[in-house]
């Protein structure tokens, strides 16, 4: 990366250039974000993930540039128009915005009325006026009379045609004019189209102004969709008047005042060029600026939910009976083993219009009796909440829990390609049931089947920025995977997929040789695998886990090559590193500063210590369960001060959803979290946190639900 890039991205991030520095290089030999920042804390100074990432994603940017900018300097040599001067500026911009505008006079255009004054021979003439070099433009415009330019008139208005596009394409012109719009407010009207049914829910985007500079993320994205569904046409409220004499006073103090003639000459092209050209592009500019910045919010929300919904609680490898509920067609049973091997599935009907209660009740009781099923998992769709009351009335032995479990995203799963390949012989309904016990038991495993902007969280997933996205998306799966860890022989190959260094095709590769030589004894077992190298080996080892290995740092996040230096450690107390490895008081022995060197230094040395006290610690908590009011079935049970437990199920810029108990979720605004003014919801809840509300208002027309959290 080049050093204007590198110090434009440390000052950014408020880190050290030798940290950026660091951290291209390691990307550039391959080593992915969780690697960096988890064994390569000497090399970047001890970066958290996130900053590791925001250089990996300005580097990916950076190289988009240099592409670009390939582009213009051929197009710029093509024309004739180069010079060491214009040359410099476009290697030393860092920012898209400079580069394009310093581009804008060199690219090539369509036929404009520019390009038509310029072939009729006006482009001297336009020359002179530009550069103040005439008192009067009407008498020199006699000179340029021609077939094509039959009166004065005509030659004037061709040379304010060539001022105008030029004027447009300077970049201290379009940057003064961008100035004046962000700090403008942003103006809604309503349409025709705004009398139909379906604009209603964007009503509090009709006729509004704001400042765009301080629009709220949520509030913008609405607007925009609303815009682009033809029910409100958008402007920004700069003054063209103002913004014109702006101009003038800048032109003037670059050259001189012109004398009266050229000066209204002057004036009539800077307003047609705000007009037609400066205006609608620097408006179009600064509201997709703003919008830009809406989207790094909303994608952050998404991404920060998503990593909550991944690191949900697991109840770990217990055998489970996981119900998909439904009326009509009845609620899907399986049983599934420790490992989530579908080992059972049936269909019972304990609710109308079949109602066979005592045959549901005997029929769940047999099979948590034969199958010795530890949990049961009840989805929270259509019939969750019946469901998951008849089944606690079934006699169940002391121990067995019962969890309410999102179903969302797990309708797309049945029906994907990754379903049909692990049950090609069951249909959908076995597939959703088999999706929700796996969930309950390991979240994380589930779930990274399934697109994230399925899961029913965050907020205009499909208004962002979708490249933005798709890398927050992939970034949070990548780094929940790899901080939890991976079991090498349980693991599905989608899951290994997300491993740090693997990857797909590495990741079948991996299950093929576990299906074909059995379990794997040691992480160096992985070398022989089908193409996985030495550097691939580098970047997954201290992910994957080995349960009972012979060497128990294999069950660890210690990664193979600091092995070595446990010995030593273990060695140094007399002890074996078998012996060593989760004994804390052994642990709490060991000077970390002794094992200082190399490319070792105390950050990592610490990181081995604490993970040789819990080696191979899930960071996730425990599952607990839940119950919602009992009295409480629809929203016409809701009252204003009724108090509820609840729990949330997707956080936004400006609120939490909550689900008590019913159909329709209720929304804690984010001036009712209890604290004073306007808070920060994705700083106070999590998602699934099990929370208190108050009922503060029930909207039966709109179905809505008001709610006040219960500090």
């Amino acid at each position: 990366m080049k050093e204007i890039y590198v110090k434009y991205v440390a000052e950014h991030l408020d880190v050290q250039q030798w940290q950026v520095e660091n951290c291209v290089k390691l990307f550039e030999d391959g080593a992915t974000i969780p690697f960096v920042s988890r064994y390569r804390k000497e090399r970047t100074g001890g970066l958290d993930e996130v900053s590791v990432a925001e250089i990996r994603h300005w580097t990916d940017v950076f190289v988009q540039m240099e592409k670009r900018k390939t582009t213009v300097l051929e197009t710029i040599e093509q024309s004739g128009a180069m010079t060491d001067e214009l040359r410099m500026r476009i290697e030393n911009a860092v920012d898209a915005c400079e580069l394009e505008d310093i581009y804008l006079p060199f690219k090539p255009k369509r036929r404009t009325r520019a390009v038509v004054a310029k072939e009729a021979g006006l482009e001297p003439l336009a020359d002179m006026m530009y550069q103040v070099r005439l008192a009067d433009p009407s008498v020199e415009a006699e000179k340029y009379l021609s077939d094509k330019v039959q009166t004065v008139d005509d030659a004037l208005a061709g040379a304010r045609d060539i001022i105008a596009e030029r004027l447009s394409e300077t970049a201290s012109v379009r940057e003064t004019v961008r100035g004046i719009f962000r700090t403008r407010r942003l103006v809604t009207k309503v349409t025709k189209k705004a009398s139909a049914p379906e604009a209603m829910k964007y009503r509090s985007c009709f006729d509004c102004s704001e400042p765009l500079g301080r629009i709220a993320p949520h509030k913008l994205l609405a607007i925009l969709r609303a815009e682009h569904e033809g029910f409100i046409s958008l402007r920004i409220d700069a003054d063209p008047e103002k913004c014109c004499k702006k101009l003038y006073y800048d032109f003037c103090q670059e050259r001189r005042y012109p004398a009266a003639p050229l000066a209204g000459q002057i004036n009539l092209a800077l307003e047609d060029s705000f007009k037609r050209l400066i205006e609608p592009s620097i408006s179009n500019e600064v509201i997709k600026e703003a919008k830009m910045r809406a989207d790094i919010e909303s994608v952050r929300i998404f991404g920060d939910n998503l990593r909550q919904l991944l690191l949900a609680p697991p109840v770990g490898q217990k055998r489970v009976l996981a119900v998909d509920p439904g009326f009509r067609t009845g609620c899907k049973v399986v049983c599934l083993d420790e490992l989530g091997t579908l080992i059972h599935n049936e269909t019972i009907f304990p609710h109308p219009p079949v109602s066979e209660k005592i045959k549901s009740i005997q029929t769940i009781s047999d099979l948590v009796q034969r199958y010795g099923i530890e949990v049961i998992a009840v989805g929270n769709g259509t019939a969750g909440r019946e469901t998951e009351e008849f089944i606690k009335k079934v006699p169940l032995p002391k121990g067995v829990r019962v969890f309410s479990v999102s179903e969302d995203g797990a309708s797309i799963y049945s029906a994907s390609d990754i379903a049909r390949a692990e049950f090609p012989e069951h249909d959908v309904t076995v597939r959703g049931a088999v999706s929700i016990g796996r969930r309950l038991m390991d979240p994380l495993a589930e779930l990274v089947k399934i697109d994230p902007k399925s899961l029913g969280v965050g907020q205009y997933q499909h208004d962002v920025d979708q490249l933005l996205l798709k890398e927050k998306l992939d970034n949070t799966v990548e780094s929940c995977v790899n901080n939890v860890g991976v079991n090498l022989n349980t693991a599905s190959s989608y899951l290994l997929s997300y491993v740090s260094g693997i990857g797909p095709a590495l990741a079948e590769n991996i299950v093929e040789y576990r299906n074909g030589h059995g379990a794997y004894k040691t992480r160096r077992d992985l070398l022989k695998v089908k193409r996985l190298g030495e550097k691939a080996f580098e970047q997954c080892a201290g992910f994957l886990r080995i349960t009972d290995a012979a060497n128990p740092l294999d069950n660890s996040a210690v990664h193979p090559e600091a092995y070595h230096i446990v010995d030593r450690m273990a060695s140094d107390l007399g002890v074996s590193s078998e012996e060593l490895v989760g004994n804390d008081g052994l642990c709490s022995a060991i000077d970390p500063s002794r094992y200082v060197g190399g490319d070792f230094g105390l950050p990592t040395i610490n990181d081995i210590i604490q993970e040789l006290r819990k080696p191979g610690r899930d960071p996730r908590e425990s599952a607990q369960s839940f119950e919602f009011d009992h009295d409480i079935r629809v929203i016409e049970d809701l009252k204003n001060g009724m108090e509820l437990p609840g729990i949330v199920t997707n956080i936004t810029a400006f609120g939490a959803f909550v689900d008590v108990g019913i159909k329709q979720n209720g929304l804690i605004h984010a001036s009712q979290m209890g604290v004073k003014g306007m808070a920060d919801p994705t700083r106070i809840l999590k998602l699934h946190q099990q929370v208190r509300v108050s009922v503060i208002s029930v909207d039966l027309d709109r179905m809505r639900i008001g709610l006040r959290l219960i500090r």
